[in-house]
């Protein structure tokens, strides 16, 4: 069984909505440089842009599209955790670390809504 998280109402609803907000953004965002992947909806794919036929155009092409794949996969990324911690919502386990099982401090979950862990195991884990 799920541990619950105990954070009220009001304080979720806020957390909810700067994240559907910050969904809405990197959708768009991606949406400007990328098309859906139909085989799969949570992948993106860069589109290779066509500058013009002289060798220059060309450099240009390859090397917007290699800072297009960076910003995607960095993209990609925040989508998914913003898109975790809205499931983790639904589920009543929002706020709860995926780690230790114990409450993430409401102070990193305003300044990280997305977050999925607590700031202990986060440095004890991101070294």
């Amino acid at each position: 069984m799920a541990v619950q998280s105990n954070l009220d109402k009001e304080f979720l609803k806020k957390i909810e909505d700067q994240l559907l907000e910050e969904k809405a953004r990197l959708e768009k965002e991606l949406s400007q440089f990328t098309k859906k992947n139909p085989h799969n909806a949570s992948d993106y794919d860069a589109n290779f842009p066509t500058i013009g036929d002289t060798e220059d155009e060309n450099a240009a092409e390859v090397a917007t599209y290699s800072d297009n794949l960076t910003l995607e996969r960095t993209l990609e990324s925040s989508l998914r955790d913003v898109n975790g911690a809205l499931k983790r919502i639904e589920e009543g386990t929002y706020g709860i670390c995926k780690y230790c099982g114990k409450v993430i401090d409401p102070n990193r979950l305003e300044a990280r809504p997305a977050s999925s862990a607590c700031m202990e195991c986060k440095s004890k884990f991101s070294k």
